[in-house]
């Protein structure tokens, strides 16, 4: 396994050298394009650049970069010399930077010069004041060449992800070579992906759904990967069309735009089969319409970057089942749910949902202490979620232990109602969070965006809610129509920054 994916993308260099590697999908739909050969030469010159800096292996090398071409370039130059990926999401200005490059002690940030009207380049250089160990802002590759670098061993870690912060909590996640490339080929044997395939990566590369379930997986196989700078429906759609994308693993939004995109243009994806949906439950009305207008399978999964992916579902299965759950456990993979002493609950039971796999990650970056509360006493890794398995092995997530909604000693089930309420038609998307209660301790507030010239207040919501037979007590007492819902970049609702809003405004609640 040493070296094994710069080893692969050094193969596919020499035998299928004019092979198409990585298409760029610029503004307006805008392409560039690598065959293999010109990205092992492109990764060459930055490892070249790197190693003239001093990089060795071990070594976090930072970047925040777009998805581009050079952000895998970059990549591969930076496994290619034993060092280790620190990919920075393009959101991210000083105050997380600051935070995310003092912990890693990273000495050498590359950043674009300018994306999205913000100028990088003089933020980087300023960074340079106020982070003792940064010592180099580079922009682009020397003009350089070299080897193929140390073929970096199993062992050694790969990747540095700081967590999104969809729990308002960034940390930073060291994960292997091995474990990287374990859980690649746990994925592709799962979903029968090859050579042949188009993989779409719509999620940024700095996000593991982007990283590892569309980039990596790509340059193992050897098939073409698509990325998309700037998200923009109509041009992905566009790109996916005319290069044959057949496989797509990203978040819920992602889907919901391709099928509106589909709708308008009364086309389909013929090239496309599998879209594997995660960060949250596919609403199953979305499902239905994705699977009849897109022309592809559409399914739950579940994974985080800790333990990349634990379940998902199988292509072939009944779509119901494939949309209604978040899958079953992968292959060498173990799930259950237990209560809160730690006992294993019969199927059915809702608990904790905690994940023993092979991909899991070598800890968090200085935190040993946050670390050890992740990992049970056998090995599990504790996802934070709360969740239930049932008698066929199938799980469905319910909601985080941190977004319970406890009303009056009754737990609201918030991912079935959030489910109810994606049905109205004039919803497009939904959150429901805790407001606090003095009497009841917890009520439950719905905050929704609309489709395009539709209409929902609070009485039609509740007139909604009794004819679907949903239980009075887990309706939402509060509705809140916004432009927006607040999202990590892979996709995922913060609901905690939904939550702090209504803290801070104590509105009456209505009645």
């Amino acid at each position: 396994m040493s070296g094994a994916i710069t080893a692969a993308v050094a193969r596919h260099a020499r035998d299928r050298a004019g092979r198409l590697a990585v298409v760029e999908v610029g503004p307006g739909g805008a392409e560039r394009s690598w065959s293999f050969a010109q990205l092992h030469a492109a990764a060459q010159r930055w490892a070249a650049t790197l190693a003239g800096l001093g990089v060795g292996p071990g070594e976090p090398v930072a970047y925040q970069l777009p998805n581009v071409l050079d952000f895998v370039a970059l990549s591969l130059g930076t496994l290619m010399l034993g060092a280790v990926c620190e990919p920075l999401m393009p959101i991210f200005r000083e105050r997380e930077l600051e935070f995310m490059l003092g912990a890693s002690g990273a000495r050498v940030l590359v950043v674009a010069e300018r994306f999205r009207g913000h100028d990088h380049a003089a933020m980087a250089r300023h960074l340079r004041d106020t982070v003792p160990s940064l010592e180099h802002v580079v922009t682009e590759p020397a003009d350089a060449s070299g080897g193929d670098g140390n073929h970096p061993t199993p062992e050694m870690t790969a990747q540095l992800l700081f967590t999104s912060g969809s729990t308002g909590e960034p940390k930073g996640v060291l994960q292997t070579h091995a474990s990287l490339q374990r859980a690649a080929a746990i994925h592709t044997h799962h979903f029968g992906l090859t050579a042949a395939d188009v993989i779409y990566a719509p999620s940024p590369l700095a996000h593991q759904t982007g990283f590892l379930y569309g980039m990596w997986i790509a340059l193992e196989l050897g098939a073409t990967l698509v990325i998309q700078t700037i998200w923009d429906p109509e041009a992905a759609f566009a790109a996916m069309a005319h290069t044959g994308v057949t496989f797509v693993q990203a978040a819920t939004p992602f889907l919901a735009d391709l099928v509106r995109v589909a709708e308008l243009r009364s086309q389909t994806l013929p090239a496309l089969q599998t879209f594997v949906a995660t960060g949250a439950a596919i609403p199953r009305e979305l499902a239905r319409q994705a699977r009849a207008t897109l022309g592809a399978e559409v399914g739950g999964a579940f994974g985080t970057t800790e333990s990349c992916l634990g379940a998902a579902f199988a292509p072939g299965e009944d779509p119901e089942r494939a949309w209604s759950t978040d899958g079953r456990a992968l292959e060498g993979i173990s799930l259950r749910v237990t209560d809160d002493d730690g006992n294993t609950l019969p199927p059915g039971e809702e608990g904790n949902f905690e994940v023993l796999t092979p991909t899991l990650f070598e800890g968090y970056l200085n935190r040993p202490d946050l670390t050890a509360e992740a990992l049970t006493g056998d090995g599990y890794y504790r996802t934070g979620d709360l969740a239930r398995i049932d008698p066929d092995g199938y799980l469905h997530i319910t909601g985080r232990v941190k977004d319970v909604i406890n009303r009056g000693g009754e737990k609201v089930p918030v991912v079935e109602v959030e489910q109810v309420l994606y049905a109205h038609p004039a919803v497009r998307e939904v959150a429901i969070v805790a407001m606090a209660d003095e009497r009841l301790g917890e009520r439950a507030c719905a905050y929704v965006v609309l489709e395009s010239g539709r209409e929902l207040d609070f009485g039609s919501m509740q007139r909604f809610l009794d004819a679907q037979r949903v239980a009075k007590p887990y309706w939402p007492e509060r509705l809140e129509l916004v432009d927006e819902l607040p999202h990590t970049p892979s996709g995922k609702i913060q609901k905690f920054l939904l939550r702090e809003a209504l803290a801070l405004e104590r509105k009456a609640i209505p009645r």
